[in-house]
């Protein structure tokens, strides 16, 4: 009986490290699949915020694409970006008359300045003239603007070549041009000159 006690509990202290051992592997295995379980959300998490950024990212990118396909677009058509047309050039004098002595002026330019002027536009080397007139601002300010319109810019090379024929015509030798100009220079003092181009917006 004592050897057969014995061996029965022998036995089952075998049975009982048996079934400890298949508990720890079955919680090692439990252990596993819960990592598993962690790590996959972590895994999905990730690729979503990695998607999230692409997808962010993109309009940027397509934004970009578009801007190079404009700027090739512009520069293979070879036009002007600028958002107006060119047109004439005006040659602007800026006038102030001393004090009562405008309408002096004026009937200086009724005949030197407009007699050149007309032949001129007769002959195609301007294309118009103006006179401008208003109250001056203060002291400083002119009150008289005279404005001669040509083609373009071109047109100003050698201009004096076409206009100095005109002036010996029409006003006399150069003596006299010169008694001209000292006189208009009695009533009036030229504040400064201009040439400005004519635009038309697109």
């Amino acid at each position: 009986m004592t050897r057969r006690k014995a061996i029965l509990a022998t036995l089952a202290v075998c049975g009982a490290a048996v079934a400890t051992r298949h508990a720890a592997r079955a919680a090692s295995r439990a252990g596993r699949a819960a990592c598993a379980c962690t790590t996959a959300p972590r895994a999905a998490g990730s690729a979503a915020r990695t998607a999230g950024t692409r997808r962010a990212r993109s309009p940027a990118a397509a934004r970009g694409s578009r801007r190079a396909a404009n700027s090739r677009s512009s520069s293979a058509s070879g036009g002007s970006t600028a958002p107006y047309n060119e047109g004439p050039v005006w040659d602007v004098t800026l006038v102030r008359t001393r004090a009562g002595m405008t309408d002096d002026y004026l009937k200086n330019l009724a005949g030197a300045y407009k007699t050149t002027s007309e032949e001129a536009k007769k002959q195609g080397i301007i294309m118009d003239y103006k006179i401008l007139m208003g109250d001056a601002s203060n002291k400083d300010d002119f009150d008289l603007m005279l404005m001669v319109q040509y083609k373009n810019m071109a047109a100003l090379d050698g201009l004096r070549d076409k206009t100095d024929p005109i002036a010996r015509k029409l006003i006399g030798s150069e003596d006299v041009m010169r008694q001209a100009a000292v006189k208009r220079g009695e009533t009036r003092d030229i504040l400064g000159t201009k040439t400005l181009r004519e635009v038309t917006l697109k």
